[in-house]
């Protein structure tokens, strides 16, 4: 039976990341196991933007350790590029803005830099760019974006060198526990047991931890994003959630654009079986269509476009909408990095550091009481899972 200091299970951009400062920290024989590929799931269906301007304390402190990890990492990583010239902007309706605005003093007082600019001063800095006289807009000069595939080799590269033991085609199936604990996990071809085991699982880790008895109260949502054919003017603007048209956009490689968007009336996915893939998602062009014609009104290089690629993906969400990240008190030995709404991507350079502050300090550098797994009561998760939802009924958190 292998024996592992840590087992990571699931090897998108959470568990890649928590291996790395895991190693960093010469946490001793580290072991990730991937059922597929690395970043075969939903890693590879991110669109890769990141902004700090969240809307907890807890959301933007984690979010500014992030920033400056990937601009850490975009140096020390061969091949990976964090895109930072323009900012990350977001853009609101006058309705919303009003709702956002009560966030304001939680980056005033943890120094988060933000801007706040009106249409003609968005107009004028990215001329490309024509939001009507009454969006608002606030620009993250941290925020930036990421080529996911650029960022998952590169990192997958950089753990091997690290050391850490890389199982792809190794799905976990069970759990082993012996006194009271998590000794390790089982997969189909053998068991690994270990001193601590951290699941940064997405859709179908709720089946896996539902076999300790523990339920994870995430609601899964379809999520899609296209990317156009090259276009034949410059990409000079940032990334944009573009809450005012419910959907983001940003530039691609190649000249291309990256458009992202969700579907409101589309109920819950539930994923009933440890064999979920995403490919088994869909949606219609139509979604698309809608979304692009949206976006033509503040990105006008949308329209008559053709399209390259779809994507289509899963987003988790909470119960209360924040990420589930640390230790799980009634399994020692377990630790969960889960249900990052929108964002995993842009989290996962600071919950793979906090997962590993986790397993070997037993304190973080963050505060992440708010995102603790024991912060649920049973009651309350048994109700919310036997609830199905339509995306609508989520709050619109991008990124």
């Amino acid at each position: 039976m292998p024996t592992a200091d840590v087992v990571i299970m699931g090897g998108g951009v959470i568990g890649l990341s928590t291996a790395y400062h895991l190693a960093r920290k010469q946490a001793g024989r580290i072991v990730l196991l991937e059922k597929g590929p690395l970043g075969d799931g939903s890693s590879s269906r991110a669109a890769g933007i990141t902004s700090n301007l969240m809307w907890t304390e807890t959301g933007v402190a984690a979010r500014q350790v992030g920033a400056k990890l990937f601009r850490e990492l975009s140096e020390e990583l061969e091949g990976y590029t964090y895109y930072n010239e323009h900012g990350c902007l977001n853009t609101y309706t006058p309705t919303q803005w009003a709702n956002y605005q009560r966030v304001l003093p939680i980056y005033d007082r943890l120094d988060a830099p933000y801007e706040v600019l009106d249409a003609v001063e968005m107009r004028s800095r990215w001329p490309a760019l024509t939001p009507d006289e009454h969006t608002v807009g606030i620009l993250d000069p941290q925020g930036g974006y990421s080529e996911p595939p650029e960022y998952i080799a590169a990192l997958s590269r950089r753990i091997r060198e690290l050391g850490v033991e890389v199982r792809e085609g190794e799905k976990v199936v069970d759990w082993q526990m012996g006194e009271g604990r998590v000794r390790g996990v089982c997969t189909e071809s053998e068991v690994f047991a270990a001193e601590a085991v951290v699941c940064t699982v997405h859709a179908w880790g709720s089946k896996l931890l539902g076999r300790l008895g523990w339920k994870i109260p995430v609601k899964y949502f379809v999520h899609q994003r296209y990317v156009t054919a090259p276009i034949n003017e410059p990409l000079h603007w940032p990334p944009v959630n573009a809450n005012s048209q419910d959907a983001y956009f940003r530039p691609a490689s190649g000249n291309r654009i990256l458009v992202g968007t969700s579907s409101p009336d589309r109920a819950e996915h539930r994923v009933e079986s440890l064999d979920f893939h995403m490919s088994e998602l869909s949606t219609p062009t139509t979604v698309r269509d809608a979304a692009a014609n949206r976006l033509a009104a503040l990105l006008p290089a949308l329209k008559n476009t053709t399209w390259k690629s779809e994507r289509v993906g899963l987003l988790g969400f909470s119960m209360d909408e924040e990420p589930i990240l640390g230790a799980v008190d009634r399994l020692p030995g377990l630790f969960v990095g889960a249900s990052f709404h929108s964002g995993g991507f842009s989290y996962n350079p600071v919950a793979g550091l906090l997962l590993a502050e986790c397993v070997l300090d037993g304190h973080t550098c963050v505060d992440i009481s708010g995102f603790s797994p024991n912060r649920f009561q049973d009651a309350e998760v048994d109700a919310y899972l036997t609830t199905t939802l339509d995306e609508r009924d989520i709050n619109n958190r991008r990124h």
